[in-house]
């Protein structure tokens, strides 16, 4: 410490250098050198005393002895420093990042001092000027000590020129000299809430908000947990007048102090009305009923009433990636308990620009456990009622509220029950045939020509990944309701990885197609068949297998909300992609390039039949292109039109969800009147009508 003292003060450096020389002249004076020495014990002192302001800080003087350690140490609720010849023990109300410190090893006396600064929430030692330990980087609680006792225990050396101050003391208190000192906190006063530090956490928490990005790399619930921090604070802070608000530009907080004068009236509130905001303001109206049920016990004690208001949702993000209106985000508390059912709601009213035809509003709350800052949001407990260019909310409870935007056309409750019905039949006929054709093939695969085999092998490839795909979707909505994350986990990564199989296996179904009517000649490759397994099983699990690594929240239960009546909702929840962006670019954009190049395939072999004009065929075709379509799963392609509204979207719902949900029977039905005749067939010879060499090639059966 004193050597800090010396950089920072040449004059000091000149006084301690002569004080030193006359120490060396006057050696022979034991008198004098005591008291050159406790000359410069006081000035190691002054930097402790002045330039520090601390929540707590104790500095002494220590004599060693013999070679010893500092050591740290975790206890119920008071500071002890402890003194002996082989250790100083210190012993604090929380946990330490390193619980021993190296002490230097020349014997003699050392100045030593203990720092605790709440703000920064660190705890730090420095000894003899040279030894710095920081013991603690989250020593943020908020206590305060007092009730000092000192002791002394029998054969422990004594620490000396002993000091402590406490709350930002500007003063060091002198202690008498003693082995053993500790700091209780009975009777002490805690520290009170300024305006400043509100203002200060306001700051902090809308950096947050305004570039979030930066929180990726720490803990997820770290800065809402600094938002119920700075609730907490807002009912201690002191203030004069009845209400007081504070702001930035991205969250403001306003407080109201509730007598028991004012406990049997209604609160109202309105906000500034903003223009060239997507919500330019609202209004609250908080009934009497919640101050009194906010007082309990508390008879005429005062009650205050917290109003938060934030234009961003960075806190509040959802598996769903849902949608806020204006982003803006209202937290309404009474007092510091829960309060729910209330047998008269709490008004809280949106005014905003007219909203989309296809958007309709819906008043949800953030739903969050045990305050780690991740949840949902969900609708219990609050009704929705829509205006011309305004949401009003009635809730019966208290907790941050928002508007989310839902698509108008939201399937409702009815269209739910009997998609659902279409869709579990649907895949339960489509897988029964899917498996029933895959059996029959393998029992009665040699029955077929050896020139078609493969391509028949890549049609049981295809209807296998149906199969799968049927009883995965078959068993999702049955492991999201268990509860059971890890099973719903693994069963939305086995339903995507079906579902990419599925496109694969269709993707090359149009590259088979393309070597039997787009090239002239039909090259043979080696281990063609196992080739294409590796491409068609292998690729979708490579890929699914990145994305769980990267980040394994990716699946998971999502919930999809459907509509009851016009005022209420209800929640289906499916195991699947809990990432939208995920399920944007890789399923769509998968399936967008395996429908582009298939649509391709499937042009140009209508272009072969019209080219050799088999007209004699038509109705034979026609079913051929049928058959080939759904091989190629082109009927896929209704998915794009459920981002229409009205009636063409739920129109095309049941569309969708009829001819998907039976793909694999349909081509059961085609593959048994199409495929299995011709591929019993002996090979045409060259002297064939085109009729029949089109018809082997293009159902696809053409020879490898």
């Amino acid at each position: 410490m004193l050597y800090q003292e010396r950089a920072k003060n040449p004059t000091l450096e000149n006084w301690s250098k002569s004080l030193i020389e006359a120490h060396q002249e006057l050696r022979k004076r034991p008198m004098m050198d005591l008291f050159l020495l406790a000359l410069l014990f006081l000035l190691q002192g002054l930097h402790g005393s002045c330039s520090h302001k601390d929540d707590f800080r104790f500095c002494g003087t220590r004599n060693q002895t013999n070679q010893s350690q500092l050591v740290y140490e975790k206890q119920a609720k008071n500071i002890i420093i402890e003194n002996s010849a082989a250790m100083l023990t210190i012993r604090v109300p929380f946990s330490a990042i390193t619980t021993n410190c190296s002490l230097p090893k020349p014997l003699g006396p050392y100045r030593f001092c203990i720092y605790w600064h709440q703000r920064n929430s660190t705890f730090t030692v420095t000894y003899g000027g040279t030894t710095n330990c920081k013991l603690n980087t989250m020593a943020n609680s908020s206590f305060c000590f007092s009730n000092i006792n000192i002791q002394n225990t029998s054969n422990a050396p004594l620490l000396f020129n002993v000091s402590y101050t406490q709350n930002e003391g500007l003063w060091n208190t002198s202690l008498r000299s003693a082995a053993v000192y500790s700091f209780h906190a009975e009777n002490c006063k805690v520290r009170s809430i300024q305006v400043h530090d509100i203002e200060q956490e306001l700051k902090e928490l809308e950096g947050y908000m305004n570039n979030p990005i930066k929180g990726k790399h720490g803990r997820r619930s770290a800065p809402y947990e600094k938002l119920l921090h700075l609730e907490s604070n807002l009912r201690k802070v002191e203030f004069e007048g009845e209400n007081k608000t504070f702001g930035t530009s991205s969250v403001r907080a306003t407080i109201w102090k509730i007598g028991s004068s004012r406990a049997s009236q209604d609160l109202p509130f309105m906000s500034k009305l903003e223009a060239g905001k997507e919500v330019h303001g609202f209004a609250v109206n908080l009934p009497s009923v919640l101050f009194r049920k906010a007082k309990g016990r508390r008879g005429n004690a005062e009650t205050r009433v917290l109003l938060v208001d934030m234009d961003s949702q960075a806190l509040f993000q959802d598996q769903n990636d849902s949608r806020v209106l204006g982003k803006k985000v209202i937290g309404i508390s009474v007092g510091n308990t829960s309060i729910s059912d209330l047998p008269r709601n709490m008004v809280l009213e949106f005014f905003h620009d007219q909203l989309p035809r296809n958007v309709t509003p819906r008043c949800v709350f953030w739903d969050v456990s045990f305050g780690s800052g991740h949840g949902s949001w969900k609708s219990d407990g609050c009704e929705t009622e829509t205006g011309n260019g305004q949401t009003v909310c009635h809730c019966n409870h208290l907790t941050f509220f928002a508007v989310l935007m839902m698509s108008s056309s939201e399937i409702d409750y009815d269209h739910k029950q009997y998609l659902t019905i279409i869709s579990c039949a649907g895949c339960i006929i489509s897988a029964v045939a899917s498996l029933f054709t895959i059996i029959f093939f393998f029992c009665s695969r040699r029955k077929h020509r050896d020139g078609t085999i493969n391509n028949i092998y890549i049609h049981m490839n295809l209807l296998g990944a149906i199969f799968l795909l049927d009883v995965s979707f078959l068993l999702t909505e049955h492991l999201a309701s268990s509860s059971n994350e890890a099973a719903c986990k693994a069963g939305a990564i086995f339903l995507h990885l079906s579902l990419l199989w599925c496109l694969s296996w269709m993707g090359i179904e149009g590259y088979n197609l393309y070597r039997l009517v787009v090239e002239v000649f039909n090259p043979y490759f080696k281990h063609f068949l196992r080739k294409l397994c590796l491409v068609g099983w292998g690729l979708p699990i490579l890929i699914v297998s990145v994305i769980f690594l990267v980040k394994q929240t990716s699946y998971g239960p999502v919930h999809i909300e459907v509509l009851e009546s016009p005022g209420s909702s209800t929640n289906a929840t499916i195991c699947w992609i809990t990432d939208s962006l995920i399920h944007n670019l890789v399923n769509l954009g998968c399936f967008s390039l395996v429908f582009v190049f298939n649509s391709a395939m499937l042009g140009a072999t209508i272009w072969e039949i019209l080219r050799q004009r088999m007209g004699g065929h038509k109705c034979k075709y026609a079913l051929m292109l049928l058959g080939l379509s759904l091989v190629l799963g082109l009927p896929w392609a209704l998915a794009f039109f459920s981002f229409s509204s009205g009636s063409l979207q739920l129109a095309t719902l049941y569309l969708f969800t009829i001819i998907n949900s039976l793909q694999g029977f349909l081509i059961f039905l085609w593959f048994w009147t199409m495929v299995l005749p011709v591929a019993r067939k002996p090979y045409p010879t060259p002297s064939s009508s085109d009729s029949v060499r089109l018809q082997t090639s293009t159902s696809p059966m053409g020879t490898d």
